[in-house]
């Protein structure tokens, strides 16, 4: 659900307005006058104070209820220039009206801004999917000149992931040529790179019952699990092929080389695991956290499973036959 607020800022305001030449018949210029109403209004720094090593500020100005009143703008004294001091009244004219007392920009732009608070679980880009297609349609009709923008956690998250998503080809590029380098067969490139994607299992099964979104930070974790899971399939392929090239059998060197490579494969992700465990509390860091737990350990016991059971089916390995 959503809170929605509009709050509608409109004050009344006083407007003095000065023609040019009758100021300057009588030597005060606009500055003068600009001068003076904000020394009234705002006030300007009369002297300062320190405080420790601060320096603080002796502002002295009109009291409020004279700020608030016409007829002190009407009395307000300017400098002349034969000497003599010269009434606002006398060459200024006073309005009243409304107005925003803030107009408020974006991109330079008046703005006008429509906050809401979400009042349960549902994440920001869930909703701004959800009203994305009513949102278009709505700004299809305004008038030239006005347009829609979306602000909030919802832009900033984007302009966050943008930045990753821009160097993601790249550094696909580069694992792939580093990979290629230790394996030097695409066949087996393709079962490293398969396993990857199993660590979305754990990721979701974490982030799930914890409620942490799938934002920046998460997604930061996910591109880390993604290098350990294909760091254990590296192991594994290359460990089965050196057993091979020393004599085993394909489906020994299989079954041998998950063997001896399980434990320091779990043990390493049981301490990734665990030094994530800290943060996992922390608001900001708490998603990354729970997605590279849950990835590490379902990601790897599926690695251990799945790969071998791929390798076999891969290259049509069977099981020796039994001699008596």
């Amino acid at each position: 659900m959503i809170h929605e607020e509009i709050e509608h800022n409109i004050v009344p305001r006083r407007y003095v307005g000065a023609s040019n030449r009758l100021p300057r018949l009588l030597g005060v210029s606009s500055s003068d006058i600009a001068t003076a109403l904000n020394n009234m209004a705002g006030g300007s720094t009369m002297t300062q104070l320190r405080d420790s090593i601060y320096l603080i500020n002796v502002v002295g100005r009109a009291p409020g209820d004279e700020r608030q009143s016409v007829e002190t703008l009407r009395n307000l004294q300017l400098p002349g220039g034969d000497g003599q001091s010269v009434p606002l009244a006398s060459i200024a004219t006073f309005s009243y009206g409304m107005e925003q007392p803030v107009i408020w920009r974006r991109d330079r732009s008046p703005t006008i801004t429509l906050k809401a608070a979400i009042t349960d679980a549902t994440q920001p880009a869930t909703i701004d999917a959800a009203l994305k297609d009513k949102v278009e349609t709505y700004a299809a009709d305004l008038p030239a000149g006005y347009h829609v923008a979306v602000g909030g956690s919802v832009e900033s998250s984007a302009k966050s992931q943008a930045p990753i998503a821009a160097v993601v080809p790249l550094m696909l590029l580069t694992m792939t040529t580093i990979l290629m380098f230790q394996l030097q067969s695409f066949q087996r490139l393709f079962m490293v790179v398969i396993v990857a994607p199993l660590g979305l299992i754990g990721v979701v099964a974490a982030l799930l019952p914890s409620g942490a979104p799938l934002g920046f930070v998460a997604i930061l974790g996910v591109l880390a699990l993604i290098g350990i899971l294909i760091r254990n399939s590296v192991i594994l392929v290359v460990e089965i092929d050196t057993l091979q090239r020393n004599g085993r059998h394909a489906w020994d060197a299989v079954r041998e080389a998950t063997e001896h490579r399980m434990r320091p494969i779990m043990l390493t992700a049981a301490a990734a695991s665990l030094a994530l465990i800290p943060i996992a509390s922390e608001i900001f860091w708490g998603p990354m956290a729970f997605a590279m737990m849950g990835g590490i350990i379902v990601g790897t016991v599926l690695t251990l499973l799945f790969l071998p059971a791929l390798y076999l089916i891969w290259f049509r390995i069977k099981e020796p036959s039994v001699t008596a």
